[in-house]
């Protein structure tokens, strides 16, 4: 048996003391054995949390995916080994703080916001798509807007939304007939489509044509705002947030499509907790409310689409509020 599978072995028998030793002597820790699985995978999976550690402190990568897409700290979370589910977490927050690597991979992955808006888009009855197939908004996403609009409208007044889209969240914010509806739009196809919808014409409207960094002088002050764009990543996200303090009122109420890696359980919680990190060291509370999604995700669904955005069972809608206290 070579050093990797002993690894392993230790990992899954929680014998701290050999897997050491065999660290020390110097066994792989990024090792995968026949079955696709890395020792921190094993001992995650039984609930080790010393030897979690461990690994981690040997530089085991805490992000590695089995062949069936799932982290250790899946397999931790799966089984309800809380403790090793904690060190796993606090790994990948810290990670991700530092490195990011999660996002600069599904960014080099994706392309750039700039190439999106440069490309052909198509709009059919549920789905909005890019030149490539892959899904820009799709109508499954109504009722996540429809609460995304409720959590924004909530204080009444000015409301901003960065992302048109398919109009989901807009025609749901027109519901509360907010004092001021200003909505921003990139993509030049998307936009001459709202003013072909009357969007133009609306009295509480306001229409912005634009990425959101090259327009930001023409924004006000806002008693809500959501922001949902297409082709942007983690990174363009933060950017945003270091503009909440001037943006959002105090008191008011902010959101965004929380669609931070849907395709995996383990890292969508990790994002979920470093966005509220980051936004509670600038001054907001996050609360995250669960919805259930999976009864209206079949597999016809996503005919036609290239990549499926969102494989979890639950969607965690960000509801941000501005502390009266942190200006």
């Amino acid at each position: 048996m070579e050093n990797g599978d002993l690894l392993c072995e230790a990992a899954q028998n929680g014998d701290v003391e050999k897997l050491k030793t065999l660290i020390e002597s110097g066994a792989d820790v990024t090792y995968f054995d026949k079955d696709g699985l890395t020792p921190l995978m094993h001992a995650a999976k039984h609930g080790h949390a010393e030897v979690v550690q461990s690994l981690l402190d040997a530089g085991a990568p805490w992000n590695a995916l089995s062949p069936s897409n799932l982290s250790a700290g899946d397999f931790a979370m799966d089984a309800g080994h809380q403790s090793a589910f904690d060190v796993l977490l606090y790994a990948g927050i810290q990670a991700e703080l530092v490195l990011g690597t999660i996002a600069r991979k599904e960014n080099a992955n994706g392309g750039s916001n700039v190439e999106y808006l440069e490309d052909r888009i198509s709009f059919s009855e549920d789905k909005l798509m890019d030149a490539e197939n892959k899904a820009v908004m799709m109508a499954w996403e109504k009722p996540l807007m429809e609460a995304h609009a409720k959590a924004v409208c909530s204080m009444g007044g000015d409301v901003l939304n960065v992302g048109f889209g398919m109009g989901l969240v807009d025609t749901a914010i027109q519901q509360y007939e907010p004092t001021s509806h200003t909505i921003v739009e990139a993509h030049p196809e998307v936009y001459k489509r709202m003013l072909e919808s009357g969007w133009g014409e609306k009295k509480n409207v306001k229409i912005i044509f634009g990425r959101w960094q090259d327009v930001l002088d023409q924004f006000e002050s806002y008693d809500g705002i959501f922001f949902d764009t297409y082709g942007e990543y983690y990174e363009d996200l933060r950017e945003f947030h270091q503009h909440l303090p001037k943006l959002l009122k105090p008191g008011g109420i902010y959101s965004f499509f929380n669609g931070l890696c849907g395709g995996n359980p383990f890292f969508h919680i990790v994002y979920c907790q470093l966005v509220s990190l980051e936004l509670e060291s600038l001054g907001y509370s996050t609360q995250l409310i669960p919805l259930p999604v999976k009864d209206c995700l079949g597999e016809k669904t996503w005919e036609g689409v290239k990549h499926r955005y969102w494989q979890l069972d639950s969607y965690y809608l960000p509801v941000c509020q501005a502390l009266e206290d942190s200006e």
